[in-house]
């Protein structure tokens, strides 16, 4: 019988709505349809928009900072949030740099220091920010100039060469592949996508954001669960300034721009659909936001419009999203009573 009512036009109109809206609902899906929005729109304007070359152009421009967004991502949620992340990314090659090239340690061996070093940078983040009650803002305003002098000072800003070893294969399997930095980006997201939504760290790391209190009395350790974040989020960066340094074959002091990537990595999180009042959030959000930059950005380019343009309409973006946030966010709530 069931089967009948939804074979008829009005049980499909019916059926179509229900799946619109439970479509509508999800924090990734506005986002989605700009992004196919902005795909239409300058493929119209200029054929050469979908041309592999460009869309490689996209990937390489999108993959490094929606990484970094990753972390942000479970950074926000948690309720707290790191912006020194993006000189980790600028001071993690200069690290493999060094311990290859002055300590001579293998090329693996000083990745992996690289990237635990930036763990350590995190640790202490989340040691600051919970033990000391030093709110995040502050504690990663501080990390970040710290780094900023230990950078400018060891490197004296000059940029140097990929260290020898770690040419051919480690360079081209981590980012100077033409999609490396994609497949690395997608693996990513994918992995930490299924640990905010499927895991119980991810959500702990929810119920930490949403309410503290009540997460501490209900037995969860947030101080570990934001100390960890505070890791993921540095590790993260540091990785994402490693592969960029590999596609762009140099260790330039200021690889993503310094307080860019930063900044761009939280603008793509709220644009996604992440919360920066903690407690929800999503990692695919995330990526779609930072690929909707970077379409902007790119379509730009091609149609000879002014790059001032761009920060306008990034603006824009992350006011409308952060509106369309609190609406959507009213829209569950009521959903659910």
């Amino acid at each position: 019988m069931s089967d009948t009512v939804v074979a008829t036009p009005t049980g499909r109109a019916r059926l179509l709505r229900s799946a619109a809206d439970a479509f509508l609902r999800r924090r990734e899906a506005s986002v989605l349809l700009v992004a196919i929005g902005l795909v239409v729109y300058f493929q119209a304007s200029t054929p050469i928009f979908l041309s592999t070359d460009n869309l490689r152009n996209i990937a390489q421009a999108t993959a490094p900072t929606a990484i970094v967004a990753v972390g942000i991502v479970l950074l926000l949620v948690s309720g707290e949030i790191d912006v020194s992340v993006g000189m980790v990314a600028a001071l993690a090659p200069y690290l493999m740099h060094y311990a290859i090239d002055f300590y001579s340690i293998p090329a693996i061996p000083a990745i992996l220091l690289a990237l635990a070093v930036a763990a350590g940078i995190g640790f202490v983040n989340g040691f600051i920010t919970i033990k000391l009650r030093v709110p995040s803002f502050v504690t990663t305003l501080g990390m970040f100039y710290l780094l900023y002098g230990v950078l400018l000072t060891t490197s004296h800003a000059y940029p140097v060469a990929i260290p020898e070893p770690t040419k051919g294969n480690i360079q081209t399997w981590l980012g100077a592949g033409d999609w490396a930095s994609l497949a690395w980006c997608l693996l990513i997201v994918g992995m930490f996508h299924i640990v905010l939504t499927q895991t119980r760290w991810g959500l702990h790391t929810v119920s930490v954001g949403g309410n503290l209190l009540g997460a501490t009395e209900a037995g969860i350790r947030a101080t570990r669960i934001k100390t960890g974040n505070f890791m993921i989020a540095s590790v993260l960066g540091a990785f994402a300034g490693i592969m960029e340094a590999f596609r762009i074959n140099s260790i330039d002091p200021n690889i993503g721009g310094g307080t860019r990537i930063t900044f761009t990595a939280i603008a793509a999180a709220v644009i996604g659909g992440t919360a920066l009042a903690g407690g929800s959030g999503t990692v695919i959000g995330a990526l779609l936001g930072m690929l909707v930059l970077a379409e902007l950005q790119n379509g730009f380019n091609l149609l000879g419009i002014s790059a001032n343009s761009f920060f306008l309409i990034q603006g824009i973006a992350i006011l409308v999203s952060m509106i369309a946030n609190q609406y959507l966010s009213r829209l569950r709530r009521a959903g659910r009573t």
